[in-house]
């Protein structure tokens, strides 16, 4: 591909692989798991694309370039040669991210000197708080330099205000979804859904809603940002839906919260959250997916009293209407997850707000 660029879009470690999937699906050139996210090569328009529609991605990630640097002078003298001007505007400020690893050039904050140094010199500004971020590894002597297309992580999406204990986040959501085999438009029950995710997360895709629709991104500040050629590829027409949507919570607060983020998302008018303990669950039409991120102990609540609210989960899910649906179930805690009952098979360990949680599926 002429003039492709190399992106690398980070995932939590574990699902590499259904991101990848996804990458693919939106048009990204050649996709490639590794540890830790998705590379590929792409054009600018690609990177847009990228940040508008992916939902798994943490964020989207363009390198820059890479050169050697084994000193401190070497470093300085590389970035006076860098052609920064092809890649960053003069006078739009930038916030350096820099990590040291293996390296002789081991204090990020004399690399960050030298660097600001060289930036000065063609009028571009480093500031702490710049809305574009230039990550600088610099790792075995070799300085790579990357340039974060997105700004703020790609799982605020400017919906999601309302938020109770430890919130899932949008893209490990999407991400769980799709390990799960969902389809657009099936049923789709969280007995405990908090904010919303999920059921809001599987209503956005059933209506082919673009998750950065009301947001901005960090390239638009970027030199090859040409908005004419962006507001094209924004444009979007959302899909009718079927209302099989469905969020149940015990604490009418969450409830009350989870039914503000659908509205400010727009999907709303198919999702239906209600106030209800795990033990009034019942199948809505399906089958369909039962997605669910119970608390874990470690971050809500104690363990011990947990073992309850997990066996009447799995007591719930054995009723005869949830014949042939599936289950998707993150936590932490395997213990918990059998104390279900149910025949249940494990994923990889996901990282997720310090804890490892893996999601654990089955059929009903």
């Amino acid at each position: 591909m002429a003039d492709a660029l190399s992106i690398f879009l980070p995932c939590p470690p574990g699902l590499e692989a259904a991101l990848r999937e996804e990458a693919a699906e939106i048009g990204l050139p050649s996709p490639r798991a590794l540890p830790g996210g998705v590379e590929s090569h792409a054009a600018w328009e690609d990177i847009w694309r990228a940040n508008l529609w992916l939902r798994g991605a943490t964020r989207v990630l363009v390198r820059l370039g890479i050169f050697r640097a084994g000193s401190l002078p070497e470093l300085e003298a590389a970035a006076r040669r860098f052609p920064w001007l092809d890649h960053l505007a003069a006078r739009e400020p930038v916030r350096l991210d820099i990590t040291c690893r293996k390296s002789r050039i081991a204090h990020a904050g004399a690399a960050a000197q030298k660097l600001e140094r060289a930036l000065r010199t063609l009028q571009i500004p480093v500031a702490p708080k710049a809305e574009l971020t230039v990550k600088v590894r610099i790792e075995r002597d070799t300085c790579i330099l990357s340039i974060d297309t997105s700004g703020a992580p790609l799982h605020l999406r400017g919906h999601k205000q309302a938020v109770g204990k430890a919130p899932l986040r949008e893209t490990l959501a999407a991400l769980f979804l799709r390990e799960c085999g969902y389809a657009p438009g099936e049923p789709v029950m969280d007995p405990m859904c908090g904010s919303g995710t999920f059921v809001i997360e599987a209503a956005e895709i059933a209506m082919g809603l673009p998750p950065g629709r009301d947001r901005r991104f960090a390239f638009e500040r970027l030199p090859s940002f040409n908005p004419a050629r962006y507001a094209a590829l924004k444009g979007f027409t959302a899909k009718d839906a079927e209302p099989v949507f469905f969020g149940s919570d015990r604490d009418e607060g969450a409830v009350r919260g989870a039914q503000a983020n659908a509205r400010r998302a727009g999907v709303l008018g198919v999702v239906d959250f209600q106030r209800a303990p795990v033990s009034e669950l019942t199948a809505r039409g399906g089958p369909g997916l039962v997605m669910v991120n119970p608390p874990y102990g470690e971050r809500i609540g104690n363990r011990q009293a947990l073992f309850s609210l997990y066996r009447t989960l799995g007591d719930a899910l054995r009723a005869p209407g949830f014949s042939g649906w599936r289950l998707g179930m993150v936590t932490s805690d395997g213990g918990l997850a059998k104390a279900t009952g149910l025949e249940l098979s494990a994923g990889p360990p996901v990282a997720f707000g310090g804890l490892k949680v893996k999601l654990y599926q089955a059929r009903l």
